[in-house]
Formats: C-alpha cells, sequence, structure tokens
C-alpha cells in the first residue's frame, strides 16, 4: 500500500504495511531495540525512537524535513511491496514465505556502516553481532543522546591501531575492520559507483577488502546500496534453498526481487527452523 504520513506534535506518524519489529529485527540492521513497545537506535548518524500500533507508526520528535530527507528512504516507504509479493506469489513456496514475513522492508543503510557490519557478522550470532557494533560506536562515535553513539567514520576507524580496536572484541575481524577503513577513507572503494555498476563489478570491488567474499558483499550491496537483485547465501538461505528448491534454484519470478525474496526466505526459515508446513 502507498504510504501516508502526517505531522503533529508527537513527530511523524505513517500509515504503512511495514512492519517495526520485523524490520528492525531480522538480522539487517544491529542498532535497534525494543523496550516496552518502543524501538529505540541510531541510524544515518540521527538518534529515533519510534513505535506501532496497527499499520500506524510514530517517529517521535521527526518533522516533515528530516522525514523526507532520511526517514523515508531508509524505511524503503516508496517501494511497492505489495506488487513484488504479488508478483511472486505464483509459486506456492513464496506464498508462504511472503504471507509469513509479511510486513518487511529492506533498510536502506549508511554504505561504511552496511560493509562494517557485515564484516562482523561473518560467522557470528545477532546478539554477539549488536555486542560488538555497539562497543565499536560506544568507543569511537559520538555521543548523540543517552546511551546512543553515531556509527565511527571509515576515517576515525582508519587512524586506529589493531591494539585500539581490541577494546570491540571482535576478535580476527579487526584487521579486516582496519582495512575496509583504509580502503574507504582514501577512496579506494568508489561509494558512488557501486549503486550503479554491474553487480559482479560491484561485488568483485568489495570483496577487494580483506576478509569480505561473497555473502558478506551482497549483504553489504543489498543493505547499503539497495541492490535488491543481491541474494546473499548463509546457513538458513542455504538450508531453505536445498529444501525446498533443490538444484532449481531461485524461482525466475523472483530474480528481479531476489534481496527482498532473501529476506522473506531467510526470516522465515531461522523464526520457524525450516519447520514449516
Amino acid at each position: 500500500m502507498p504510504f501516508e504520513v502526517t505531522f503533529d506534535d508527537r513527530g511523524a506518524v505513517i500509515t504503512s504495511d511495514i512492519d517495526i519489529a520485523k524490520t528492525l529485527d531480522c538480522g539487517q540492521a544491529f542498532r535497534f531495540s525494543e523496550s516496552d513497545g518502543v524501538w529505540r537506535g541510531v541510524a544515518m548518524g540521527r538518534a529515533l525512537s519510534l513505535t506501532q500500533e496497527g499499520n500506524k507508526i510514530t517517529l517521535f520528535d521527526v518533522n516533515e524535513e528530516e522525514f523526507n530527507s532520511l526517514w523515508r528512504g531508509y524505511f524503503d516507504l516508496d517501494r511497492d511491496y505489495e506488487m513484488i509479493k504479488s508478483s511472486v506469489s505464483s509459486n506456492e513456496i513464496l506464498k508462504k514465505a511472503t504471507d509469513f514475513s509479511d510486513g518487511i522492508h529492506i533498510l536502506r543503510q549508511e554504505p561504511w556502516e552496511a560493509v562494517c557490519s557485515f564484516i562482523i557478522s561473518a560467522n557470528n550470532n545477532i546478539p554477539r553481532i549488536k555486542g560488538i557494533i555497539s562497543r565499536l560506536c560506544e568507543n569511537f562515535g559520538f555521543k548523540i543522546a543517552d546511551g546512543l553513539f553515531t556509527f565511527p567514520s571509515a576515517e576515525r576507524i582508519a587512524a586506529l591501531t589493531l591494539d585500539d580496536l581490541a577494546v570491540i572484541k571482535s576478535g580476527f575481524r579487526a584487521k579486516y575492520i582496519l582495512d575496509a577503513a583504509q580502503k574507504f577513507s582514501s577512496n579506494q572503494i568508489d561509494v558512488e559507483a557501486l549503486y550503479t555498476l554491474p553487480i559482479d563489478e560491484a561485488r568483485n570491488t568489495l570483496m577487494t577488502i580483506k576478509g569480505i567474499g561473497p555473502k558478506v558483499a551482497d549483504c553489504a550491496l543489498l543493505f547499503g546500496w539497495g541492490r535488491v537483485e543481491c541474494f546473499p547465501v548463509d546457513v538458513w538461505i542455504r538450508r531453505a534453498m536445498n529444501h525446498f528448491f533443490g538444484e532449481n534454484g531461485l524461482p525466475s519470478e523472483a530474480v528481479e526481487y531476489a534481496g527482498i525474496v532473501q529476506q522473506y526466505l531467510f526470516y522465515w526459515a531461522r523464526t520457524t527452523g525450516l519447520k514449516i508446513e
């Protein structure tokens, strides 16, 4: 459904098909947490608190200018998700996945943060990922609200040493974080080009960073650059694909929106443990 938005003394009130809980806690972003129905976190260098009742989402203390310049794109509110779900629902398995995962949007995150976050995510679990990212921000970002810190820039991280990064307790990933920061801050990674490069070239560009393989590159391109043709394959997706599609691979009707379908399949498989009727 097309979204609607009004503004009042609370902030921006959105009517949309997005499910905030599923979207913020489905493994694509790691900086939001929920308490007593209020989600609170940081994105794009800004603190945000939000709640949802039915299809009404309130972004607190957000005015019209901030909504249009930042949060409208971040929550991917202009994309027609109903059309996408309809276009893939001719496949019975994909229909079940989209119905179960209904309301998930692909977050349009800041590219450097996405790259760094998914380097940290490799061979890791979500609580530990969140802990490492939290320590990274607390130690090297800027405080913007009580308990909330910005994600440190590539330039800030590039100026550090491995000994400096020991405080975030990221283990072997520290050297990859440092290499990524150095390549971003020196413009060896052309951030703007990755929005439009052929997807294989974009993937190979990110894979020049130490520790980035195809899966991390695809996650970064999907969640940082909005390249919805990417299809990151982790253990849950591999199990789901083998379980449902075998050697046939992703059904042809899903290829155009592979990254969105991937997130539906990932959420469905991880939530149910593939105990699916």
